[in-house]
C-alpha cells in the first residue's frame, strides 16, 4: 500500500504563492478569514482522510454496496466517514452563514475535495449532498431551506441529483418524468432515473432527491422541465414511494452506489416539493451541474494524484538492470527504476497532468469567488465569463488526461500494476467514470466549441487571452523562460487561427460539420491553458528561487516545478500541431452520409 496520495507542500505552493487565495479575504464575504482558518480547516480535512478514508482504500472497493429486501447497505466505514464531515463543518463550509455554512472561498473547499477523493474516491457522497443543498438554498422557498440545508450539511441526510432516465440519456429535453400539482401545493410524482450516485444508501437518515420532471401539461423539451425536492421519507418519517430497483454493478468506484430508482411505482404516492418557478428547472440544476462538473474535475485529478503517489513510490524502491549505458556490466548493482529515462518520462507525465489539473481547477475556483464576491461589476463579469469558459476544461482534461496519467501509472509497476496487490489498477478503474460524469467529453468539447467561445461575441476568449499574456510578459523576465513564453504565444495564435476557421464553417449554418470534432478542439484547447498553468507556477518558482536559495528543500521543490514544466512544452505541447493540421482539414469523415460507409 502506498503512503501517500496528495503532496501538502506542492498544495500550499498553488494555494497560497500561484493563485494567492489570501487576496480572496479583502472581499467583504470571506473578510472573517485568513490563512490561518484556510489551515485549519485544511488540516481537519486531512486527519479525516488520513484516519477514515485512506485505510479503507481498497476494502470499501472489495465490499461494494447490496441491496436486499428493498434496503441498500454500504461499508460501514462510509457512516464514520460522513459522521466526521459533517460534525467538522466541512460539507457546508462555503455556504453562507444563514445557511448555516462557514463562508469559506470554493478555492479552499475545492482544496479539500482534492485531499478528500484523494484518500478515497470510494466514499464520493459529501459533494453530491453540498450541491443539492446548495440549490434548495439558491432557488428554494424559507421552508425547504430550513427543512432540509441543516441535515444535509450535517451529514445526517444525503442528497442526490436525478436526472438521468432510461429512456433519455443525456438528451434531458426527452425525460418522461411527470409531476401532477395537488390541492395542497406539493406534487405527485411518477417516474424513474437511472446511474443515480448515491441514490439510496444506509450510512443516512434520509436520502433527499434533487429531482427534474414534467409538470402535466407543461411545454415539451426542456422549456417544460421543472425541479423538486423528494426525500426518501417525508419529515414525519412515512415512507414517500421512492424505491430502489436496482444496483449498477460498476467497473470502478464501487463504494457509491448506483442506483435505478422508481418514483410512486410501488404505491403511486411520491410526494416532491416544486424549488423555484415551474418549467425553470432546467435553469436551477445547471448550477449543480456546473457545480458537479467542477467536482468531476477535481476527483479526476484527485485519483490521479493517488496513482502518481504510488507509481513515485514504487519507482524509487524497485530495483532492476543498469543503466542504458552500462547494460553489459553484469557485476554492477541493479538500479532503482526511476533512473530509466522511460519511467522517468511516465512520472513526469503524471505530475504534469496532476499539478497542472489542480492548479487549472483552482485557477477555476477563484472565477467562482470572485464572481461570488466581488463588489466591482467589471471584475465581476470578467470573472463570471472566465469561469463559464473554464468549466467545462476543468471538468475534461483532469479526467482525460488522469486516464492516461493513471495508465502510465500501471505501466510504471508492470506486470505489478496489473494485479490486486498495488492499488494503481484500482485507481484505473475509478477513473473511468470520471469523463462520462456531469456530461461526457463530447458533451463537454460542444459546450466549450458550440457556446463558450462565441458567448459574448468571443469576450470570455479575448479576456483569457489578456490573462495568458501577463503570464508570458512576466515569464520574459527570467532568460531560462524566454522560450516556453513565446512558445505560448505561439501556440495561441495557433489557436485563435483554428478557432476563427471553426466560427467560419460555424457561420455558414453547418452545425455538424462546426461541431464534429469538437473534442480534438478541447483537447488542444486544453493543453494550451494546461501549458499556461505550467508556465504561471514557473514563473513564481523562478521568483521564489531567488529568495530562498538558502534552503536546499526549496530549491529542490521549485527547480522540480521549472523542470515538469519544461517537460509539458516539450513533449506535450507538440501534440497541438497534429490537432491544428486535423482540425483545418477539408476533408471529414464522421458525418452521417446517404452512401454510408460499412463499419
Amino acid at each position: 500500500m502506498a503512503k501517500n496520495y496528495f503532496n501538502k507542500r506542492n498544495v500550499d505552493f498553488l494555494l497560497y504563492e500561484v493563485h494567492e487565495a489570501e487576496t480572496l479575504t479583502q472581499h467583504a464575504r470571506y473578510a472573517d478569514h485568513n490563512k490561518e482558518t484556510f489551515d485549519m480547516t485544511i488540516d481537519a480535512a486531512t486527519q479525516i482522510a488520513d484516519n477514515l478514508m485512506f485505510p479503507f482504500v481498497k476494502d470499501v472497493d472489495k465490499n461494494q454496496p447490496e441491496l436486499k429486501d428493498g434496503k441498500v447497505t454500504v461499508h460501514p466505514a462510509i457512516k464514520d466517514y460522513l459522521k466526521a464531515l459533517g460534525e467538522s463543518g466541512l460539507i457546508g463550509a462555503d455556504f453562507d452563514y444563514e445557511n448555516g455554512g462557514a463562508q469559506m472561498p470554493v478555492t479552499v473547499t475545492s482544496i479539500l475535495g482534492y485531499i478528500l477523493m484523494s484518500a478515497n474516491n470510494g466514499m464520493m457522497f459529501t459533494g453530491l449532498t453540498a450541491g443539492a443543498a446548495r440549490l434548495i438554498a439558491s432557488f428554494g422557498s424559507q421552508e425547504l431551506k430550513d427543512t432540509y440545508i441543516p441535515n444535509m450539511i450535517s451529514g445526517k441526510w444525503q442528497g442526490t441529483m436525478c436526472l438521468t432516465e432510461p429512456q433519455a440519456g443525456s438528451s434531458l429535453s426527452d425525460i418522461t418524468s411527470t409531476a401532477e400539482p395537488l390541492e395542497d401545493g406539493t406534487y405527485k410524482i411518477r417516474g424513474q432515473k437511472v446511474f443515480i450516485s448515491a441514490g439510496d444508501h444506509d450510512a443516512t437518515d434520509n436520502v433527499i432527491h434533487l429531482f427534474i420532471g414534467r409538470i402535466k401539461g407543461a411545454p415539451l423539451g426542456t422549456k417544460g422541465i421543472s425541479l423538486f425536492v423528494i426525500p426518501k421519507y417525508r419529515i414525519d418519517g412515512t415512507d414517500n414511494d421512492v424505491t430502489s430497483m436496482g444496483i449498477y454493478h460498476k467497473l470502478g468506484q464501487k463504494g457509491v452506489p448506483a442506483m435505478h430508482l422508481g418514483f410512486g411505482d410501488k404505491n403511486d404516492d411520491c410526494i416532491g416539493y416544486l424549488v423555484g418557478e415551474p418549467n425553470k428547472g432546467l435553469n436551477y440544476m445547471f448550477q449543480m451541474m456546473n457545480e458537479a462538473r467542477i467536482g468531476v474535475g477535481i476527483t479526476g485529478a484527485s485519483i490521479a494524484s493517488a496513482a502518481y503517489y504510488a507509481a513515485l513510490e514504487y519507482a524509487k524502491e524497485r530495483p532492476q538492470s543498469r543503466r542504458l549505458n552500462q547494460k553489459h556490466a553484469l557485476d554492477a548493482p541493479q538500479i532503482q527504476i526511476i533512473q530509466h529515462p522511460d519511467v522517468k518520462r511516465m512520472l513526469l507525465f503524471q505530475k504534469a497532468v496532476v499539478e497542472g489539473s489542480l492548479s487549472l481547477l483552482l485557477e477555476t475556483s477563484k472565477y467562482f469567488d470572485l464572481s461570488e464576491a466581488s463588489d466591482d461589476p467589471e471584475e465581476k463579469e470578467k470573472a463570471h465569463l472566465m469561469l463559464e469558459l473554464l468549466t467545462p476544461i476543468a471538468k475534461t482534461f483532469p479526467c482525460e488526461y488522469g486516464m492516461k496519467a493513471i495508465s502510465d501509472a500501471v505501466q510504471c509497476f508492470g506486470g505489478y500494476g496489473f494485479t490486486e496487490d498495488f492499488p494503481v489498477e484500482q485507481y484505473y478503474r475509478d477513473i473511468r467514470i470520471t469523463p462520462i460524469y456531469e456530461g461526457t467529453t463530447g458533451i463537454q468539447s460542444q459546450d466549450l466549441l458550440g457556446r463558450k467561445v462565441p458567448m459574448a461575441g468571443g469576450k470570455a476568449t479575448m479576456l483569457l487571452a489578456q490573462e495568458v499574456g501577463k503570464t508570458v510578459m512576466a515569464a520574459l523576465q527570467y532568460d531560462e523562460l524566454k522560450r516556453y513564453a513565446l512558445s505560448l504565444k505561439e501556440e495561441g495564435e495557433r489557436l485563435q487561427k483554428v478557432t476563427m476557421h471553426l466560427l467560419g464553417i460555424a457561420g455558414t449554418g453547418d452545425v455538424e460539420r462546426f461541431l464534429s470534432d469538437a473534442t480534438l478542439y478541447m483537447e488542444m484547447f486544453s493543453l494550451n491553458v494546461v501549458a499556461w498553468q505550467w508556465l504561471k507556477q514557473a514563473v513564481v518558482a523562478k521568483q521564489k528561487l531567488i529568495v530562498s536559495s538558502d534552503n536546499a528543500d526549496d530549491v529542490e521543490f521549485y527547480e522540480s516545478k521549472i523542470h515538469t514544466m519544461k517537460y509539458f512544452f516539450h513533449y506535450e505541447i507538440p501534440k497541438t500541431q497534429g490537432l491544428a493540421t486535423r482540425l483545418m482539414d477539408e476533408e471529414v469523415l464522421t458525418i452521417m452520409t446517404e452512401k454510408e460507409v460499412v463499419m
